[in-house]
Formats: structure tokens, C-alpha cells, sequence
């Protein structure tokens, strides 16, 4: 089984930063990609930020320039460094991972969530 285990969401000032951190533990054999997905009240979850094993980036247009994602292929961690927040960034964010098992499985598997709260 694995888990992804997601830190530092929290309360911020529009204009300040937050980093969030994902953690992937278990029966981990390789992981592809990894990223970052939002849910605000009453929208649909929407792409924030992905990378691959490779270190190839995609971001939404709304974040561009302003969030940086990354990822330690050693811990299995994935990083978003959210900086200049706005309010309309204010949402649950998820963090995802598509990983092969040690048993030779295929999964797309997500985190419990992290508020990130952006006041103005």
C-alpha cells in the first residue's frame, strides 16, 4: 500500500508564501510523475503544477511565474513553493503521483488534501 502524506498548508496574507510538501512512502517501485491539484468551494479540482521523473514542468497559466514545483527522486517528494498568493489561490490542494508498485501494479493515487487560505 501506498500513501501520500501532504504538509504546510495554511493561513496566509495575500503577497506572502507557503511550501507545500508530499511525501510518498511504501511499496514503492519507481514513481512517474507527480504534482499538485486544487479544489476551491463549488469548482472542480483543476491542475495546479506536475513533474516528471525527469524534471519536465507544466503549470496552469494562472500560477505561472509565481509557483515553482519540484522533486526529490531520493525521499519520493514533491515540493510546491507558492509565492505572491492571491485570494482566488485559496483552495483544498492535492497533492498526486503515478507510481508502479513493487508488485508490478499501476496507480494514480492522491493525498488527503491541505487548505491553503489566502486572505486579502
Amino acid at each position: 500500500q501506498v500513501q501520500l502524506v501532504e504538509s504546510g498548508g495554511g493561513l496566509v496574507q495575500a503577497g506572502g508564501s507557503l511550501r507545500l510538501s508530499c511525501a510518498a512512502s511504501g511499496s514503492i517501485f519507481s514513481i512517474n510523475s507527480m504534482g499538485w491539484y486544487r479544489q476551491a468551494p463549488g469548482k472542480q479540482r483543476e491542475l495546479v503544477a506536475s513533474i516528471t521523473s525527469g524534471g519536465s514542468t507544466r503549470y496552469a497559466d494562472s500560477v505561472k511565474g509565481r509557483f515553482t514545483i519540484s522533486r526529490d527522486n531520493a525521499k519520493n517528494t514533491v515540493y510546491l513553493q507558492m509565492n505572491t498568493l492571491k485570494p482566488e489561490d485559496t483552495a483544498v490542494y492535492y497533492c498526486n503521483a503515478a507510481y508502479w508498485t513493487t508488485s508490478v501494479a499501476f496507480y494514480n493515487g492522491w493525498g488527503q488534501g491541505t487548505q491553503v487560505t489566502v486572505s486579502s
